[in-house]
């Protein structure tokens, strides 16, 4: 069994930067993908970004492309996700989630085998 654990969140005015951290525990492997997605209020969770935990290899969605960067660090059973010039429509909960069943990632939910708790997310204008 896998638990991811996020941190991060918070309150922030418009323009501001975040960075969210989260951490895997348990039982992970070299072999697999961390994401973030989000849900704001009313809306279906979507996909943020993802990264690739062999190859480093990196996506993300059109709408933080350019403000928003992933990493890992060095033992890769932590994921940051950097987030600048925050716009209220960021606003959401943020969940962190893996899986670890190749050298593969996924925009797509029902590709993640597990899941944090989240961490909300509010900017103000």
């Amino acid at each position: 069994q896998v638990v991811l654990v996020e941190s991060g969140g918070g309150v922030v005015q418009a323009g501001a930067s975040l960075r969210l951290s989260c951490t895997a525990s348990g039982r992970t492997y070299a072999s697999g993908a961390m994401a973030w997605f989000r849900q704001a209020p009313g809306k279906d969770r979507e996909f943020v970004t993802t990264i690739n935990w062999s190859r480093g290899s990196t996506l993300y969605a059109d709408s933080v492309k350019g403000r928003f960067t992933i990493s890992h660090g060095n033992a890769k059973n932590t994921v940051f996700l950097q987030m600048n010039s925050l716009k209220p429509e960021d606003t959401a909960v943020y969940y962190c989630a893996a899986h670890y069943r190749g050298m593969w990632y996924s925009s797509r939910t029902q590709d993640y085998d597990y899941w944090g708790q989240g961490t909300q997310v509010t900017v103000s204008s």
